[in-house]
């Protein structure tokens, strides 16, 4: 290929893996569909065919017909760049951040949702630092080591879909945030020294935070309520619940109060057991001093 034609070559599928619409999920169909047939409307409006319009933004034709037509999730870079070649004045790159929560996983972003309506989360995870408490950084060494490999795009995916969550520290009427990690988890160095201390200067920050609180269970504990494995408890204003836990319904959510008790029980144990936040917050620091 001459460097002309490498010049002018056009993306294709092949380009960009991973960015077909999940067809189980109805709002993400209907966010890309609404998408494509404004973008389709808009390059006919200005008499553009598709290969012209591919041209103008470094796609081939296959390609704009399949955003057209809903099969495809347009990457930002396409959007901003259609904004420009069909002069939509920003209103097509102002779908850039509907088009982005489809990329998403649909759990994530109803875990979002939810999270978003709490008023109190119960949290602990006996694996790893918690996705909300995660840096980009080393949530994207955690999807880097995953087995089977995640593709790269898959990965990005994933650190920005953990990241959007973190609006829940962001809200106005910010709900009551509790934590509990396992020692062994803050002192393991996942993704090498330098993320490691940038993770636990950033969980000193949200420390910080009045609504957040954040303990950790030591190591030399010897009973803990905790081996069945991680809990997350939601609670709403409106006094319903919903939690999960793998010791309970195997992993799937409950709002049953039978099942709720069990959880919240645990958790109050293991909270119990652990260092109170003060003390949490102090050994983070002693341990960012030895790292």
């Amino acid at each position: 290929m001459t460097a002309e034609a490498a010049a002018v070559r056009l993306k294709t599928e092949e380009d960009e893996p991973g960015w077909e619409v999940d067809p189980d999920d109805d709002w993400g169909v209907a966010v890309i569909a609404t998408v494509g047939r404004q973008l389709r409307l808009r390059r006919e409006a200005v008499g553009m065919s598709a290969a012209e319009f591919g041209r103008a933004v470094g796609y081939g034709e296959d390609m704009v017909y399949k955003i057209e037509s809903g099969k495809r999730i347009p990457r930002p870079e396409y959007l901003d760049k259609a904004d420009e070649v069909l002069r939509a004045g920003g209103l097509i790159a102002a779908m850039k951040e509907d088009v982005a929560k489809v990329r998403y996983p649909k759990k994530v972003r109803d875990l979002a949702q939810m999270e978003a309506r709490a008023v109190e989360l119960q949290l602990y995870d006996p694996l790893n630092i918690h996705g909300l408490l995660q840096t980009p950084e080393y949530a994207r060494a955690l999807f880097m080591m995953r087995r089977p490999a995640f593709s790269m795009d898959d990965i990005e995916r994933g650190v920005a879909a953990r990241a959007a969550r973190k609006a829940v520290f962001e809200r106005e009427s910010a709900p009551e945030l509790s934590f509990v990690q396992e020692e062994w988890v803050l002192r393991r160095p996942l993704g090498g020294r330098e993320i490691h201390r940038q993770q636990l200067v950033y969980l000193l920050e949200l420390g910080q935070l009045r609504n957040v609180e954040i303990q950790v269970m030591p190591l030399h504990r010897e009973e803990h309520a905790g081996t069945e494995g991680g809990i997350e408890v939601l609670k709403f204003e409106d006094g319903s619940a919903v939690g999960r836990s793998p010791g309970v319904a195997n992993g799937r959510p409950v709002s049953e109060p039978r099942q709720l008790r069990i959880l919240e029980l645990r958790y109050g144990i293991i909270r119990a057991q652990a260092l109170p936040p003060r003390e949490a917050l102090a050994f983070i620091e002693q341990l960012l001093g030895e790292t």
